[in-house]
């Protein structure tokens, strides 16, 4: 996500915005995530996402580039999630149904469902089984991720009815964001929420 993509994706009516701090060839640097901050627009909510990374480190990044929660991709414990004192959305790859049972073991201020790959600890670009994740009680709102695009939101929309949807490699060709996916992507969750519960967008 560079500066111009994000006011992009702002622009079409994202809610939140994704900065990887994690390695990944969507990293950024603090530097890089402060020029992209400073591009957007009020009430646009700056994510930070980190995997297995020290308290402190987050803490420090989170400062420096003004976040306004983070979202945990890795194997981060119940207790680390408890005491980072920000809020936190906690990632859980869902492999099968007994994945689920993780929820509560947290007391986080969302999750974020993404699809299991054993190599990655996200941006897999591939769905779950989303009938897995229907109906699910969990004690905080739900974000699904994993595999979305434009053409397949608004089913993944009805089967599960998150809060929110988060969306990385389904908006991008040739590894770089697309301007019109994004736009297309938004879209067809406005549709999609003009019939139903409105969930936000994250991006």
């Amino acid at each position: 996500m560079d500066a111009a993509a994000a006011v992009v994706a702002a622009a079409a009516g994202a809610d939140a915005i994704g900065l990887v701090f994690a390695p990944s060839r969507r990293q950024v640097t603090v530097n890089q995530a402060r020029r992209i901050a400073a591009e957007l627009p009020p009430f646009v909510t700056k994510v930070g996402v980190f995997v297995d990374e020290d308290r402190a480190r987050v803490l420090e990044t989170a400062e420096a580039c003004s976040l306004d929660i983070v979202q945990l991709h890795g194997l981060e414990p119940p207790e680390y999630c408890a005491a980072l004192g920000i809020p936190a959305i906690k990632a859980i790859r869902v492999r099968d149904a007994r994945s689920l049972e993780a929820v509560r073991k947290y007391r986080v201020a969302a999750f974020l469902l993404d699809s299991y790959d054993p190599d990655l600890a996200g941006g897999t670009g591939t769905a779950f089984k989303w009938d897995l994740a229907s109906g699910l009680r969990a004690p905080a709102p739900v974000i699904l991720s994993g595999g979305l695009t434009p053409d397949n939101v608004g089913d993944a929309l009805e089967t599960v009815r998150p809060y929110a949807v988060d969306v990385s490699s389904g908006v991008e060709t040739n590894g770089r964001k697309d301007h019109g996916k994004m736009r297309a992507f938004v879209e067809r969750v406005r549709e999609w929420s003009a019939k139903a519960a409105s969930p936000s967008t994250l991006t």
